[in-house]
């Protein structure tokens, strides 16, 4: 377990500007979670947190400014990369969960929920 002592409590509410929350979608709260999630649960100091995701905020910033725009982008980047180093998930593996998220958005009809188990369902259906 990583020691946890540096990391600066995090707020219980989920993040919020003067119009509402922040997150645009479900999944950039779902991302946001897990990476709180794993840092209280020692996969990841909250320091280590911080450093990964500015990292990821500079790279992106290097590469042009719609990719700087994409803040929850970058949050996943760096969630990601938190958890191949630290052993927790492998590429491998992510990037066979982000093909089945695509087959499963592309087999939703529109305006339904996205459910990965629509990544098995015949597309022509």
């Amino acid at each position: 377990m990583t020691d946890r002592s540096d990391r600066p409590a995090v707020p219980a509410a989920l993040p919020a500007d003067p119009d509402g929350t922040v997150f645009a979608e479900p999944w950039q709260a779902s991302a946001f979670a897990l990476a709180v999630h794993l840092s209280e649960r020692g996969a990841f100091a909250w320091s280590e947190w911080s450093a990964t995701l500015g990292r990821e905020i500079q790279a992106a910033a290097e590469r042009g400014p719609e990719e700087q725009a994409a803040y929850f982008h970058r949050w996943l980047d760096a969630l990601e990369r938190l958890c191949r180093d630290k052993g927790l998930v492998d590429a491998a593996e992510i990037s066979r969960r982000a093909e089945e998220w695509r087959l499963a958005y592309l087999n939703t009809p529109h305006g339904q929920p996205v459910e990965l188990a629509a990544a098995r369902a015949d597309p022509a259906r």
